[in-house]
């Protein structure tokens, strides 16, 4: 159960009620916002929440019981400290988030926190998004042991993994955006040696963003979504990836030891051939 503030429980008992919600989302690169559906900017804990009439509670919808795909949230994109090129450039993916109560007569009177996640893809149109707050619940969905795959089931570079990225990454600056997710570099490598990797904007308009890469041919990659924001010159870095085979975890990365697959565990035609087969 949660602990209401003594003086926020007193504002929601009053006559004329003086509550407004809150929302607060930190970003993957450290950058936090601060909302409200109060018509004036509310100052807590060092925070500014700006007014964002868009954020109501009735454009928040929580189903019974432990419902593991979070929570849908829609809104306006009617706030200045939230701009549309940010949104697109999947700024707010993966961002922190929480929906707060307070009272914005005495704003420093203590806040009730009231679920708390991350910000799922957000899907745009025009001035209006969709997004989910995916919350603790979303733990339950998971498998509590991990299965038997003959991919590696580590991320590369992460703990399991162990790899040093520092080793497998360069800068580069683009030469030309030639369509909707391809991309021309100055620098060409063997084919499919930055497949499955990332690509980090160091300057231009997608500066501090990642897009994924799904192919890398000579001097081209192919992202996995549209060159949003890149332009001729921008400087990149490029970073390796890893297709999860056993083969390029121990020649390409000489990481074998630390593969979390099974490469070599029979698979279902394996168990389902007759006697003789």
């Amino acid at each position: 159960m949660r602990q209401v503030p003594e003086a926020l429980a007193a504002a929601l008992s009053a006559p004329v009620t003086s509550i407004a919600w809150l929302w607060r989302v930190v970003r993957a690169d450290g950058v936090a916002l601060g909302f409200t559906t109060h018509d004036r900017p509310l100052r807590i804990e060092g925070l500014d929440y700006l007014p964002a009439p868009g954020m109501v509670p009735s454009a928040v919808v929580e189903t019974d019981g432990l419902d593991v795909e979070g929570l849908d949230v829609a809104g306006f994109l009617s706030s200045e400290a939230i701009r549309a090129e940010d949104v697109e450039l999947g700024r707010y993916d993966g961002a922190h988030a929480e929906l707060m109560l307070v009272d914005w007569s005495a704003p420093t009177a203590g806040k009730l926190v009231l679920m708390r996640g991350t910000i799922g893809e957000i899907v745009q149109t025009g001035n209006r998004f969709e997004t989910q707050l995916k919350t603790a619940e979303t733990v339950l969905a998971r498998a509590p042991v991990e299965l038997t795959t003959p991919e590696c089931r580590a991320r590369l570079g992460d703990a399991r993994c162990g790899v040093d990225l520092a080793k497998y990454q360069r800068q580069v600056r683009v030469v030309e955006v030639v369509e909707a997710g391809e991309v021309r570099v100055d620098r060409e490598d063997p084919d499919a040696l930055f497949s499955y990797g990332r690509l980090r904007p160091l300057s231009g308009r997608a500066a501090g963003t990642d897009f994924g890469i799904a192919r890398s041919i000579g001097d081209t990659l192919m992202l996995d979504d549209d060159a949003y924001g890149l332009a001729p010159g921008d400087r990149l870095i490029l970073r390796q990836g890893c297709d999860r085979r056993w083969a390029t975890c121990r020649e390409r990365f000489q990481n074998g030891d630390n593969f979390r697959g099974e490469p070599h565990v029979p698979g279902r035609d394996a168990v389902l051939r007759y006697p003789g087969l």
